[in-house]
């Protein structure tokens, strides 16, 4: 007995076999069987006393264990007749010092109805493990192409056709835009008709990852590289955008720190993962974009000048909703069809008094804002046309830029309400907004328009202020 084994007690050795095998039997290089378990016995109607120290041909039905103890080769899943029926064995032979001196065989399915039970499980984890693997791919494409962007104003359609010539092109391209102007569907876009196209697309938002995971998350990480890390390690961005595109959204907010790592990976074309040595090849193209003004970040020491030059390749500016207002109704439009599906609504339109006031508004958080304000409406809407009264609160009453106040019908009345008309009540949510907004101005005028200092005094965050600043159009 191997030393090895000495350890295990003999009294274990049978509930061994039997829990290694539901049916199972050994016998000699003679032939003759030495043990067979109860289930192999209950299987082919006998007992063990029955059984052992009798040849195998004469108590197993059709049994090739005689035959193949003599070869010494083993037979993998062998279909045998017993009981009128076929069933699946394995047959292994056992050698001592390079001799053949026994066999052990076992019953994997004692009929072919077992035997189709176990495919079908196995087939339904084979069609989820390819269906997950197929969902992980289609969310590794592009979800849109250039018919997505929908405007016909000139300077967004220079930008579109910019966009649309650059596609075949393997360079480095920079979106410029404002939050909400559409920028990751530029990306999508320029990779749905690019080379790339059918390998992966991945896009990393650089302002929404703590900077200290930043860098496992783009070159991935080996086994044991940190306390957490997942077993086996993991690939990174740049790997998992192998062949294809990886877009850097809002890579004015990588730290420096990051950004010399960046640099190095693009010029070289290879990336190192935390905790590893080896460097591993990498193809990919980088689309990255920003709303900040990066030139000047550069001047002031913020980014990189080397990296802004390497992403800088290909520049192109996307200009904000209010500089394009024509563009409003269509994209309101293909808004509409959108939103429509994810409220099992359809028919729906926008009233012309509607439409003017959409194109009035300045949209300081673009086609996201546009898009929040559909779904606000499609909310509260009764049948199937978006009035003015559907508005949030800040389209129906508002100073445009002529300063003369517009107001809605159904809110602002224009002359006393009689005692038989029911008193306007304005929905609270809409109510605190006001609130909120009057409040945001006047820490701003105490504050002489210090934003820093007015989020303090209202003791809410910086990133906090500056976003209800944008949805509440505050300068």
């Amino acid at each position: 007995m191997s030393r090895v084994f000495e350890g295990v007690p003999i009294s274990w050795h049978e509930q061994i076999i039997n829990l290694l095998a539901e049916r199972v039997v050994i016998i000699d290089d003679n032939g003759m069987i030495l043990y067979i378990n109860e289930g192999y016995c209950q299987f082919i109607g006998t007992t063990m006393e029955k059984a052992i120290g009798q040849p195998v041909q004469d108590v197993i039905e059709n049994s090739r264990m005689h035959r193949m103890v003599k070869t010494g080769k083993a037979e993998l899943a062998a279909v045998q007749k017993i009981n009128g029926s076929e069933m699946i064995a394995n047959r292994f032979p056992i050698f001592e010092d390079g001799k053949v001196v026994g066999a052990v065989g076992n019953v994997m399915f004692r009929n072919p109805e077992e035997w189709r039970m176990y495919r079908t499980k196995i087939q339904n984890l084979v069609e989820e493990l390819n269906y997950y693997q197929a969902k992980a791919q289609r969310d590794l494409r592009s979800k849109y192409g250039f018919e997505d962007l929908i405007g016909s104003s000139p300077i967004f359609l220079a930008a579109k056709t910019l966009a649309q010539r650059v596609s075949g092109s393997n360079s480095s391209v920079l979106l410029i835009g404002e939050s909400g102007t559409g920028k990751e569907l530029f990306a999508h876009a320029i990779h749905h008709k690019s080379t790339r196209a059918s390998a992966p697309f991945v896009a990393i938002n650089c302002s929404s990852i703590p900077e200290h995971l930043l860098e496992s998350e783009l070159f991935g990480y080996e086994d044991g590289a940190f306390t957490g890390a997942k077993k086996g390690g993991k690939k990174g961005q740049f790997e998992l955008a192998g062949g294809g595109t990886l877009f850097l959204d809002e890579i004015g907010d990588m730290p420096l720190s990051m950004q010399s790592k960046l640099l190095r990976v693009l010029q070289e074309k290879e990336v190192v993962r935390v905790g590893g040595y080896k460097s591993i090849s990498v193809d990919v193209r980088i689309i990255a974009a920003t709303h900040r003004d990066l030139e000047k970040m550069v001047e002031k020491g913020e980014f990189r000048q080397d990296l802004y030059y390497r992403l800088n390749v290909i520049k192109i500016d996307i200009p904000p909703l209010r500089e394009r207002k024509a563009d409003i109704p269509p994209i309101a439009k293909r808004l509409l069809k959108k939103l429509e599906a994810r409220f099992y609504r359809n028919g729906i339109e926008l009233s012309a008094e509607v439409k003017e006031r959409l194109m009035q508004h300045s949209w300081p958080g673009n086609i996201r804002e546009l898009e929040n304000v559909l779904e606000r409406s499609i909310n509260v809407l009764d049948g199937k046309m978006i009035k003015v009264s559907d508005l949030p609160l800040y389209l129906r009453d508002f100073e445009p830029e002529d300063g003369s106040a517009i107001h809605s019908n159904q809110e602002v009345p224009q002359s006393p309400v009689s005692a038989s008309e029911p008193l306007f009540v304005q929905p609270l949510k809409e109510t605190l907004a006001q609130v909120e907004k009057q409040a945001i101005e006047h820490a701003l005028a105490v504050t002489k328009g210090n934003k820093l200092e007015a989020a303090l005094l209202l003791e809410i965050g910086k990133t906090s202020f500056y976003d209800k600043c944008k949805l509440y159009n505050i300068k």
